[in-house]
């Protein structure tokens, strides 16, 4: 029951997912362009610890560790350069 629950988590997921690319790739502005991508990362983060759940499979708790910290170096990089014009 509960891996049911799980894998219909993920499919709704990756449908949101679709949905947020969708807003990346229209987005009116670049914000907007940056927050969906944000979330894209943050959804994958997601499916990937419940795929980790689904699947008895620890080795996806690792890289989604290491995933997440990727991500938000690049959200804080990315904010710098909105905000300064540069990465310095």
């Amino acid at each position: 029951m509960l891996l049911t629950a799980f894998t219909v988590a993920c499919i709704l997921l990756v449908i949101m997912t679709f949905l947020c690319l969708y807003r990346a790739y229209v987005g009116p502005t670049v914000a907007d362009r940056v927050i969906s991508i944000n979330v894209i990362s943050t959804k994958a983060i997601v499916i990937m610890v419940l795929v980790s759940i689904i699947f008895h499979k620890e080795y996806f708790l690792d890289i989604a560790l290491v995933y997440s910290l990727i991500a938000f170096l690049a959200t804080i990089a990315v904010a710098k350069y909105l905000q300064r014009g540069v990465l310095e």
